[in-house]
């Protein structure tokens, strides 16, 4: 077990408790030695070292990587010679960089970042569009296929989970996750959230309550975070009118789809949405739904919200009993499906990533 732990070397009790607070957050158990003789046994198996400054200038470090100075502010200037002198890798200043050493500890917990991991932004171009029809239907096709994450951040959607038929099953939802400042691990995650069992796999998903409650922007980009490092696909369902989590998904999103259906007053409304994106608005994407009442081609939609068009689909007349059954499973060969196989499709496509880049 000692080997799993970061080793603390600490004879400051200030600096110790910020250390042992954010490992806490982080989910990740420590070992704590108050110098370097009493740190001597575990000093070579340690996942990860953390010093403080009295450590670090005191003599000469054992050879080892992964050394981590922690200080309260700056390093004095001359702490600096003995860093590069005793290979130390990484100075962190609290509290100006707690992130940092969150990402530290959390890679001690989760292991380094999975390759693969992506995240999807959805929103409806209009009321009653289908965002979050479309936004569980990708996820529950990604969970077949490997490991996502659903992340609900439309507090007045009614809750994701009823959309999955899961309202009932056990799990935190958004106001009892209890997240803080702090980072959280994927295998934290998946003991608390409630998940949706598919044919291969099992979804985990975060909904907001029936009362109107959604995350947080810190909570938000916490969870969106975890997924990311463990290698999930985490697909967001956004609301219209983005608020603060929002905007904290579209900030890390790799890719941002707009549901838009073939009428008139939506291509209206979604250009308004698009607007409030702001500087994500480049991320965005239509997913153009049909048939339109007017005649109104897909093209032209495109043309009128002023984003390019990345799929069509047809309505399924299947979807709206299934959903008040409490049986949404997109059928793979439906129209829904193969829409949400196309998002898959570009969100592992290389050159997707260049084009969004801001």
């Amino acid at each position: 077990m000692t080997g799993k732990r970061p080793l603390v070397v600490a004879s400051d009790p200030t600096l110790l408790d910020e250390i042992l607070r954010l490992a806490a957050a982080a989910g990740c158990e420590t070992e704590c030695a108050p110098d370097l003789l009493a740190a001597k046994q575990s000093w070579e198996h340690a996942p990860l070292v953390l010093v403080d400054e009295r450590t670090a200038t005191g003599g000469p470090l054992p050879r080892r990587a992964k050394v981590v100075l922690v200080s309260k502010g700056p390093p004095e200037p001359a702490t600096w010679q003995h860093v590069f002198r005793n290979g130390v890798e990484k100075v962190i200043s609290l509290p100006d960089d707690e992130a940092g050493l969150l990402a530290a500890l959390a890679e001690v917990v989760d292991g380094p970042d999975v390759p693969g991991g992506r995240v999807l932004a959805v929103a409806g171009g209009r009321g009653g569009a289908g965002a979050s029809v479309f936004a569980a239907a990708v996820a529950l096709r990604a969970a077949t296929e490997g490991t996502a994450m659903l992340v609900d951040c439309d507090p007045l959607g009614g809750g994701i989970d009823l959309l999955l038929g899961a309202e009932f099953d056990t799990g935190l939802r958004w106001p009892e996750l209890r997240l803080g400042s702090g980072g959280v691990s994927m295998p934290a995650l998946n003991a608390a959230l409630p998940r949706r069992r598919t044919v291969h796999g099992e979804l985990p998903f975060v909904a907001c309550d029936h009362d109107g409650q959604g995350p947080a922007a810190q909570a938000a980009a916490t969870v969106v975070e975890a997924g990311r490092r463990a290698g999930y696909l985490v697909v967001c369902d956004l609301p219209r009118s983005p608020g603060a989590a929002a905007m904290a998904v579209l900030d890390r999103a790799d890719l941002a789809v707009l549901v838009v259906p073939m009428e008139l007053r939506a291509c209206v409304a979604a250009k308004c949405v698009l607007r409030r994106f702001g500087r994500y608005a480049d991320k965005v994407r239509l997913v153009v739904r049909g048939p339109s009442p007017s005649g109104v081609t897909a093209e032209q939609v495109a043309e009128s919200v002023g984003a390019p068009m990345l799929t069509t689909m047809a309505s399924d007349r299947w979807l709206p009993k299934a959903v008040e059954r409490g049986e949404f499973e997109p059928r793979p060969r439906s129209a829904l499906g193969r829409a949400a196989r196309t998002v898959l499709s570009e969100l592992t496509t290389p050159r997707t990533a260049e084009r969004v880049l801001l």
